[in-house]
């Protein structure tokens, strides 16, 4: 029963951790849109590097705790 419980948990985090990823990107495409819209309107550097950045942070976040071990 135990074990069951554990394999939930670690479902349900992965889960989460998709959901985090769509509102981040979400959210980082929007603020792109929004920051090149007051720069200029030939400009796109922010909707393609926020949304970089953001997956890179989220990527060394993911490894660093795939890496440690479980507590």
């Amino acid at each position: 029963m135990q074990e069951k419980k554990s394999k939930n948990r670690e479902w349900m985090q992965y889960a989460g951790l998709a959901t985090q990823w769509l509102v981040m990107l979400g959210l980082a495409v929007w603020a792109g849109i929004s920051i090149d819209k007051r720069v200029g309107p030939d400009s796109r550097i922010f909707t393609i590097s926020l949304p970089l950045l953001a997956l890179g942070i989220s990527f060394y976040n993911l490894i660093k705790k795939l890496n440690n071990p479980k507590k």
